[in-house]
């Protein structure tokens, strides 16, 4: 069996109970704060060029189908301070509006990438949450992560908490290359990148009812998670629940 976690449900921060707070309230005000700063320093590297690509190509289509307050990218030709500017502006623009692209996610998880490194930022889990890694690796059950941040700021979440190193526990990570998290097709790839043979050996973890809708609507077992300040959920969600990981 395969268990695949909502990356929102084990991320907490101390002194807080809403299970997002370290993204909201640590890791994008910290995009934030170092996007120009990251783009100055690194503006060169096949690395920054390419996420400026990716902002750039998201922000034409936004334009093409008629998202208001889209900060356009000057072309590659344009001189380093117009892009970097323009740059940073769009980023800041989609922060504000939650947005879930893959251009935003890819450079916020290389300017995460710097906080980490210099000691800035420390990923922060829930209690139950080595626990329950341990206990599924010693089950013999593969657990992976799926969430709208990039892959490689997963890696630097789980591979910086205050539990220390956690990603020997994980097999893998999956992010919104492989579509969005509120799109039934995205469980569908996930079952079948996990290379079991039907799609009910797979437990999805989340505490957004959408998610668990549209991962029931691929076959696979959903399972919400209740965590300390989330949102209400209907009475007849028709969803099993738990309240801890080790339940599962």
């Amino acid at each position: 069996m395969g268990i695949v976690i909502n990356l929102a449900i084990v991320l907490d921060i101390e002194g807080t109970t809403t299970p997002i707070s370290f993204v909201m309230d640590v890791l994008f005000p910290y995009a934030r704060d170092n996007v120009r700063s990251h783009l100055e320093l690194t503006y060169d590297s096949e690395e920054t060029q390419d996420d400026i690509n990716l902002l750039r190509k998201q922000a034409e289509e936004d334009v093409e189908a008629g998202v208001i307050g889209v900060q356009s990218i000057p072309p590659s030709n344009a001189s380093k301070n117009e892009i970097i500017a323009a740059a940073e502006a769009n980023v800041i623009s989609m922060i504000k509006a939650d947005c879930k692209v893959t251009a935003l996610k890819e450079l916020q998880g290389h300017i995460w990438r710097s906080g980490f490194m210099k000691g800035e930022i420390k990923g922060q889990v829930f209690d139950d949450v080595p626990k329950a890694l341990s206990k599924w690796q010693s089950a013999g059950q593969k657990a992976y992560i799926y969430s709208s941040g990039s892959r490689e700021a997963q890696r630097l979440i789980f591979g910086n908490t205050q539990y220390g190193d956690l990603r020997p526990f994980l097999c893998g990570y999956f992010d919104t290359y492989i579509g969005n998290k509120r799109e039934v097709r995205s469980y569908k790839e996930i079952f079948l990148s996990l290379g079991v043979d039907k799609p009910s050996q797979i437990v999805f973890a989340t505490d957004v009812l959408q998610e668990a809708i549209a991962a029931k609507q691929a076959g696979l077992k959903a399972v919400l998670v209740l965590r300390p300040g989330n949102a209400p959920l209907p009475e007849e969600h028709g969803f099993e629940t738990v309240t801890d990981l080790l339940q599962i």
